[in-house]
């Protein structure tokens, strides 16, 4: 039984949850090549580059209910062939495609007639996909018509399957035995006196630690949210990042939200990936060391990110970068007592509600403060404005 472990679907589902998904057969085959139909030209094209390329095909069982679900399972199947390097897992360089076939039935009735949505190329894609075929099916099924047995497509731009050929008359295929594939015989036990018997124990002993066994981990050991753990492992440089980061006392929430909310925020502003993210392993150290420690803030933070983003050199020192900038905080408690009263002075009707028991205004006091001095320690001002206010 191959399982799901888990599963994060923010779209959908809000919390994470364990589903399992079952293997029903493996196959070995070889790439045949495509065929590429060209509607300008009105003629089909053979492309026969990756011809001959060894493939294995993974059928699962109907287990799944959703997109999200199916998602799920590609993604966490990307991550086993990754960490045991099988394949790159590269669903947008064609190291991975995925079929989906997709039926709707009510509770307690057999599977009904299903479709099939060939080489989708991304994760969510294979949300996508899903998802729009089961209500493209469930619109036809409550109009009063029937589902056809077909290979649909996805259309990624439009967002919608489009049919490709129909299945309703069954396809014969004749698969015929590979005389040169010897029979794969396991077993449960270290027994390796038999050469032709691969030990189970033996092999679990060689394989990497899975990214079921990591989640597992980053909870026990860190105690960090099961969605925390889940992003992490979810893309694996900022899974290194947080093993670096979290080995020197760090505290591992802030290490993680620090990965999760500012460096991937400042990347996806820039549209790249963490894996191509230029920042090494030592310049982020030394911005959570001044994050953790308050010399700067989460807003400056960012700033400092995205510098080091765009100079991409791994000689640029971070704290070098602040001062030059003039990014540092204060925490000069005179200066902020000055920038407090003067606040206060300014915003009577604020301070006047305050004393009248809104103690929401609070957080806009501090956000005028802030804005008007950006390099300031909040934490700082907080307990300053709290003291004024009290007087």
């Amino acid at each position: 039984m191959y399982s799901i472990a888990e599963v994060f679907t923010p779209g959908i589902h809000k919390k994470p949850y364990r589903k399992s998904s079952k293997i029903k057969q493996i196959q070995l085959e070889q790439d045949s090549g495509k065929s590429l139909h060209d509607a300008e030209l009105k003629r089909s094209l053979i492309d026969l580059n990756r011809a001959g390329a060894p493939l294995i095909e993974l059928v699962f069982e109907p287990d799944l209910e959703d997109g999200e679900e199916a998602a799920a399972l590609v993604k966490e199947l990307v991550l086993i062939v990754q960490r045991l390097g099988a394949c790159t897992g590269r669903m947008e360089e064609g190291a991975l495609r995925v079929d989906a076939n997709v039926s709707l039935r009510r509770p307690g009735d057999p599977l009904s007639t299903r479709t099939e949505i060939k080489n989708i190329g991304s994760v969510r894609g294979v949300a996508g996909a899903i998802r729009h075929e089961i209500e493209r099916q469930q619109t036809i099924l409550e109009g009063g018509g029937r589902i056809i047995n077909e290979t649909r497509a996805w259309d990624a731009a439009a967002r919608v399957t489009i049919a490709m050929r129909d299945k309703e008359v069954v396809q014969d295929y004749r698969y015929m035995p590979e005389p040169n594939l010897p029979p794969l015989r396991v077993n449960l036990t270290t027994d390796t006196e038999h050469r032709d018997v691969l030990s189970v124990p033996l092999i679990l002993d060689r394989i990497p630690e899975l990214p079921d066994q990591t989640r597992k981990r980053l909870v026990e050991q860190f105690q960090l949210r099961p969605e925390t753990a889940i992003q992490l492992v979810n893309e694996p440089t900022l899974l290194e990042y947080f093993e670096h980061l979290s080995s020197e006392a760090r505290n591992p929430t802030k290490v993680a939200n620090l990965l999760i909310n500012d460096l991937l925020t400042v990347l996806n502003k820039r549209k790249l990936d963490a894996d191509d993210c230029p920042i090494t392993v030592k310049q982020l150290k030394e911005v959570t060391d001044m994050l953790l420690s308050k010399e700067i803030n989460l807003e400056i933070c960012r700033n400092v990110l995205d510098e080091l983003i765009e100079l991409s050199d791994s000689d640029v020192s971070p704290s070098r970068l602040v001062e030059e900038k003039g990014w540092k905080l204060t925490s000069n408690e005179a200066e902020i007592t000055r920038l407090c009263i003067e606040v206060l002075e300014n915003n009577p009707k604020l301070v006047n509600q305050y004393k009248k028991g809104k103690t929401k205004v609070f957080k806009a006091l501090l956000g005028i403060v802030f804005k008007n001095n950006n390099k300031i320690d909040m934490s700082v001002v907080s307990k300053i404005m709290e003291g004024l206010l009290k007087k």
